[in-house]
């Protein structure tokens, strides 16, 4: 399927982050491609929320995805919001409806489809207390999981997050569960890219590892995790998830699985 040139009918999409990557408008302008539609897709950057937000609605820009530290900022800019961002109070995509901005939360969605095939008895040890802890959290409590614990340092975060959701909070790893979720930055690129998100014990006695941090695709807690034979769920899964959920939103398209799995590839590489 051959994809138009750009012309005066190509829709735009485009991405608003502090620190803008490459993933997502690798993994769009190959889905239209493959798709043979008319979009192009490009990120930015912005030190003016407002008038970017303005632009879109402007300019009739189709979609946008919305990263840190935007996502609960944006809100008060959207004409309203999907059930997926209403359950967290946080949005990640906005879908320009000729003018009118409707926020959603696709990270929330991903987390629901990926939780989908685990038994909801299963008990979870959730790390972190960020905005996409919130979105794991809720997706949590949205596919019945009810017995979790959520642990983070910072107290006034960790805190409100565990009871608005039901869940117990810890200020450090005690116990582990047979779920471990990962919503750190520990395990990432940089600074904490050695470190273990949690001890080789805890790893040992679980059955589910879950790590949101996309790169590396193998944090050492999935190494770990993998070597000793866990099934793990990858940030890369989240992230592609809540990009397909994007694309659909803004195109009215569902992709092949076997498309989705190229555009992937191709985001990764």
């Amino acid at each position: 399927m051959t994809k138009p040139p750009i012309g005066r009918d190509t829709r735009l999409c485009m991405s608003l982050s502090a620190r803008p990557g490459n993933f997502g408008s690798r993994f769009h302008n190959r889905l239209y491609e493959l798709t043979g539609l008319d979009f192009v897709y490009k990120s930015f950057s912005t030190t003016d929320l407002p008038a970017a937000v303005g632009g879109i609605r402007a300019l009739n820009i189709r979609g946008c995805a919305i990263s840190m530290p935007f996502k609960e900022a944006v809100i008060a800019l959207l004409d309203g919001l999907a059930p997926s961002a209403a359950a967290i109070d946080s949005v990640n995509t906005i879908v320009n409806d000729d003018g009118v901005l409707t926020g959603h939360n696709t990270d929330y969605g991903a987390v629901v489809d990926l939780l989908r095939d685990i038994d909801p008895a299963t008990r979870f040890v959730l790390r972190g207390s960020g905005g996409m802890a919130k979105a794991v959290a809720a997706a949590l409590r949205d596919s019945g999981f009810a017995d979790g614990t959520i642990v983070a340092r910072n107290r006034a975060a960790g805190e409100p997050l565990a009871t608005l959701y039901g869940y117990r909070w810890a200020p450090e790893l005690t116990e582990g569960a047979a779920l471990l979720i990962n919503v750190t930055p520990l395990g990432m690129t940089g600074a904490d890219a050695d470190a273990l998100a949690f001890p080789a014990e805890m790893i040992a006695d679980c059955t589910i590892a879950f790590d949101v941090v996309q790169y590396p695709p193998e944090t050492p807690f999935l190494r770990a995790a993998h070597e000793a034979g866990k099934r793990c769920i990858t940030g890369t899964e989240v992230a592609t998830l809540q990009a397909l959920q994007q694309f659909i939103l803004y195109t009215g398209v569902t992709p092949t699985d076997a498309q989705v799995a190229e555009a992937a590839a191709f985001a990764r590489g």
